[in-house]
């Protein structure tokens, strides 16, 4: 397993297999945030989504779009 995080991603994640499998932390308004607990996950035929949750509380949805090679991050 490795984690990714180049520097225009956003997203750390653990990859074994396929890139992108668990997201373990974010960059939001400048601030590193480690997601402790994965609420749901999702597949779309786009790539991967994620409603996460971050050590301090806050809720997010992170989205791995494989076409584009990118990471997308909101809160809901």
């Amino acid at each position: 397993m490795s984690i990714f995080n180049a520097m225009r991603t956003p997203v750390e994640c653990l990859s074994s297999q396929t890139y992108a499998e668990r997201p373990v932390a974010l960059t939001w308004n400048d601030q590193r945030l480690e997601i402790t607990e994965i609420k749901t996950r999702w597949r779309t035929p786009e790539g991967w989504g994620f409603q996460v949750c971050t050590a301090d509380g806050q809720i997010f949805e992170v989205f791995y779009g494989e076409s584009k090679d990118e990471w997308r991050i909101q809160q809901p």
